[in-house]
């Protein structure tokens, strides 16, 4: 098994192809998509795509770190990070 990372021109085109779109189509709608995802995080939404699976935001708390280098402790702050968890259907697909 080859590991490959599909970049958003394999995306584009293989959505092309799938769904009998342009190249120029499927990119825009590709882009569509991933905006709205993208704002709706921002607006602290999660978004749900049933049997793909879910993306939301997850609080991260402070908490005290260490620099690599020197060894030295450091605060992290607080952070809101994306997050995103695989739907069955999604898991069942790649076992």
């Amino acid at each position: 098994m080859a590991d490959k990372r599909l970049t958003k021109q394999d995306i584009v085109n293989a959505v092309s192809e799938s769904a009998g779109l342009s190249r120029a189509d499927a990119t825009s709608a590709l882009d569509a998509v991933c905006s709205t995802i993208t704002g709706a995080l921002a607006d602290g939404n999660s978004v749900g795509i049933v049997g793909f699976g879910t993306f939301e935001v997850k609080s991260r708390s402070a908490r005290t770190g260490r620099n690599p280098q020197t060894g030295e402790p450091l605060q992290i702050a607080a952070k809101r990070v994306p997050s995103f968890r695989a739907g069955k259907k999604l898991k069942d697909s790649i076992n």
